[in-house]
Order: structure tokens, then C-alpha cells, then sequence
């Protein structure tokens, strides 16, 4: 992978995240950054659950977080990622609990549009939810 800009600053992503509001309100932390992958983490909310009868977390949480961590990832490591064009996820076992972590890596770094893929796993290491997003550069 050849990066196209200068890779930010650890502290300079964790205050590009804080930024928005609904970060904030997520909890939305980074964890890691190394040369292949960035992981972000988000503490379990009880807002988040949709259904109460087994505590699961609603999808458009997981799917907010495969997209953030993607489009995070292509600019932790060397992109410029503005917009989502197109998002995929797939949903794999219910989040029932504790921390979700989003680990995404870079498929493609491209001049008008790049592509990060993302799993979200829980404490257990056990996968949640995966996707793939391609962000207009």
C-alpha cells in the first residue's frame, strides 16, 4: 500500500474523532494505530440496546461503527476520506455486552475513492459484525 498524504498524528485522529457530537456521545475511543490497522473501541451503552429480551445492540450502532472506523482508517493511514459512497454490513451474532471493538484496514487507497474494510468483535474476541465501506477521497 502506498500512502498518498503524510499519515496524522495519533493525538491529531483522537481529536479529528471528538469532534462530532455523535462520537462523543458513542465513547468512541482509539486503541490502536499500526501500519495495517486502525481499532477503535466503544464502551456497551444501555441506549443502544433494541431489544431488551436478550440485550442486543441495535444494527445501526454496529453499522455506524464499521462505517466511522473505515472512514477513520483510511485517513489514520494515508487517505483523505470526506463522505461514505456505499456501505455494506453483515450482521453475525448479537452484541450483548461490554466493550465493541472495531478493527479496520485499508483495501484500496484511491485519488477519488478509497475502501476499508471493518470487523466488530466483543471482549471475547468473537465477531459481531463485519463490513466494508468505500469513501468518496
Amino acid at each position: 500500500m502506498t500512502s498518498r498524504t503524510e499519515r496524522p498524528e495519533l493525538a491529531d485522529l483522537r481529536n479529528m474523532l471528538h469532534i462530532a457530537p455523535f462520537h462523543r456521545w458513542l465513547g468512541l475511543d482509539i486503541v490502536d494505530l499500526t501500519e495495517r490497522e486502525l481499532i477503535l473501541e466503544t464502551p456497551w451503552r444501555d441506549e443502544i440496546v433494541s431489544n431488551p429480551m436478550i440485550g442486543s445492540a441495535h444494527g445501526g450502532i454496529l453499522s455506524a461503527l464499521i462505517d466511522l472506523t473505515g472512514l477513520y482508517t483510511v485517513n489514520a493511514l494515508g487517505g483523505t476520506a470526506r463522505a461514505t459512497a456505499d456501505l455494506r454490513v453483515d450482521f453475525h451474532r448479537p452484541a450483548t455486552s461490554g466493550p465493541l471493538r472495531a478493527i479496520g484496514s485499508v483495501v484500496k487507497l484511491g485519488k477519488q475513492l478509497s475502501v476499508a474494510e471493518t470487523r466488530i468483535e466483543d471482549s471475547a474476541h468473537r465477531l459481531l459484525a463485519s463490513g466494508r465501506g468505500a469513501y468518496v477521497s
